[in-house]
């Protein structure tokens, strides 16, 4: 019991701290700026990947997939002239390629790839460029004085940091003249890490699963069917349900750092996993209070226990499906996860018909028992 006191103390100290790191998450969260893209065309419409302030109010949206397709969303404040989102080798201009959106005298909007071979108008090329486009046509759309531009890229390896040209100019390109670009205003370089976001999603994902998928199941199997072999079920279950409590908070923490950085609303996938993450903590402490045997107490306890317990790993599982569709990710998430639920499931029913059969085994000796009992005495 020493050591469950101890798991049981460092998971509340955990719990009072919860609210600075909620404090952190909601401003955070109020910081970015990205625009709503759902007048955008498939698959633009529906990125649901990682938004953040580039430059100003220039804002990239992005999804990268298993694939090494990356998807891109950058949105800025427009009147008139040009906006450009050029990729570069060395952070230079020179050897770069853009992609550049403007909105013509005519009101056409245009979006158009231009190879940076140099410094003045005559070196910059039009309609040429280095950049891997996809099949999927490049779009853009102005909206409420913002201008977005969205192309999606195909690289045969991870796209790592990049150094990334951000400009704009005044005038827009003339159509009549060979989409001639006019020098820019005002530029900058950044560069971005566009596997940064990725690697939190990605442990934010492994950690829930781990927890809410493996840890706290195994501990709920382990109760109801293995109570045959005591003391051993009693110690695994604690373990296995102290486990799934620290490492579904350390989820929950890396879900609040990256939340700021999502371009979308992820309010009752978080609002789920908190109540998740509580009902786990509950369950835990709840061992701390737990009545004996011969109390009349214990009965409702254990009705607490269990429906609690259930509750919490069925919204848990809800929930994990909730991240995966609501971040788009990889079908070998979804068929991972499919896998831990079948197998989890099938486990379950196998072992609840043994349970059941070895009840009714249990049953007839016990009446008979009782049987004998009463003949004795008679």
């Amino acid at each position: 019991m020493g050591l469950l006191k101890w798991n049981v103390y460092a998971i509340v100290m955990l719990v009072l701290n919860m609210q600075d790191f909620f404090v952190f998450a909601h401003e955070q969260s109020d910081l970015h700026g990205c625009y709503d893209v759902s007048s955008l065309p498939e698959p633009y419409k529906n990125l649901t990947g990682h938004c953040a302030q580039l430059w100003d109010n220039f804002y990239l949206r992005f999804l990268q997939d298993a694939n090494n397709v990356v998807t891109i969303v950058l949105s800025a404040n427009y009147t008139s002239g040009w906006v450009s989102m050029g990729f570069s080798n060395d952070g230079m201009m020179a050897g770069s390629s853009a992609m550049v959106g403007w909105v013509s005298e005519e009101h056409q909007a245009n979006i158009l790839q231009f190879k940076l071979q140099g410094y003045i108008p005559a070196e910059i090329i039009p309609d040429k460029g280095d950049l891997p486009l996809t099949k999927v046509p490049p779009a853009v759309l102005v909206k409420d004085s913002i201008i977005f531009l969205a192309f999606q890229l195909k690289y045969s390896k991870p796209l790592e940091t990049q150094p990334i040209i951000l400009a704009y100019g005044a005038k827009a390109p003339d159509t009549h003249h060979h989409h001639y670009l006019s020098i820019h205003d005002d530029k900058t370089t950044v560069a971005y890490n566009f596997l940064s976001h990725g690697h939190l999603r990605r442990c934010h994902g492994i950690l829930a699963m781990v927890a809410w998928a493996l840890l706290l199941p195994a501990g709920a199997i382990v109760a109801r069917y293995f109570r045959h072999h005591e003391p051993l079920w009693y110690h695994l279950h604690i373990y296995f349900q102290c486990a799934g409590s620290i490492i579904g908070f350390v989820a929950v923490v890396v879900g609040m750092v990256l939340r700021p950085h999502l371009a979308i609303d992820i309010g009752t996938h978080a609002n789920a996993g908190g109540l998740v993450l509580m009902l786990s903590i509950l369950q835990v402490t709840a061992l701390c209070v737990r009545p004996d045997k011969e109390n009349k107490m214990r009965k409702y306890w254990n009705w607490y226990h269990h429906w609690v317990g259930r509750v919490s790993l069925f919204v848990a599982a809800t929930n994990i499906i909730s991240g995966i569709r609501l971040q788009g990710l990889h079908s070998s998430w979804q068929i991972s996860y499919g896998i831990i639920l079948s197998v989890t499931v099938i486990f379950v029913i196998i072992l609840e018909v043994l349970l059941q059969m070895r009840r009714n085994e249990e049953l007839p000796a016990a009446q008979m028992s009782s049987i004998t009992r009463y003949s004795t005495i008679d």
